[in-house]
């Protein structure tokens, strides 16, 4: 009796690590940039937000972000500035119409609860580069928040030539709505 007890508990265990995968939710959720322009703070959006995540708090082996944003739609509310960051200037967003994150590995962050720290590679332009940064995982029912900041060189990416007046670090922010599915 004991033998099926411990084995039924095995499997509602089993079934619960498999149903913590989650959808990023577009209409939800937040993909923000900002880049220095002649001196001042400027930026956008990205949306088409889609992937896959698994996210367990108790079994950060088992965890895994593989998202990505449609290029097409970047929105810095000026229809011609974003018809030259699509264009083979900048993103070159026919010829690379995605940009995507995908973890390498999750862990939870030293002594912060709901802290945790992201470890894997951006990819955009053709170029894939290795990026850590931390990230706050709020739970929201049987749905997560999933938050973060990190910096990019967009030279690093070919994003773009050398400027005087456009910066090279690109701030993002990320606050990503993810459904259980």
């Amino acid at each position: 009796m004991s033998r099926i007890l411990l084995f039924i508990s095995f499997l509602m265990l089993s079934f619960s690590a498999v149903s913590q995968k989650y959808s990023p939710v577009d209409e939800e959720s937040k993909v923000n940039f900002k880049i220095k322009n002649f001196g001042i703070n400027t930026g956008g959006d990205f949306s088409g937000l889609t992937g896959d995540i698994i996210f367990i708090p108790g079994n950060m082996t088992n965890c895994s972000f593989n998202v990505s944003v449609t290029v097409n739609t970047i929105d810095t509310d000026n229809d011609k500035r974003d018809s030259h960051l699509k264009s083979e200037d900048y993103f070159n967003a026919e010829k690379y119409p995605l940009i995507n994150i995908k973890s390498t590995r999750i862990n939870k962050a030293k002594a912060a609860s709901g802290k945790f720290i992201f470890t894997g590679t951006i990819s955009m332009h053709g170029i894939s580069k290795s990026i850590v940064f931390p990230f706050r995982a709020t739970k929201k029912g049987e749905d997560y928040l999933f938050a973060g900041e990190f910096q990019i060189n967009r030279l690093d990416f070919g994003v773009g030539k050398n400027s005087s007046v456009l910066s090279n670090t690109v701030k993002i922010s990320l606050s990503v709505l993810a459904k259980k599915s």
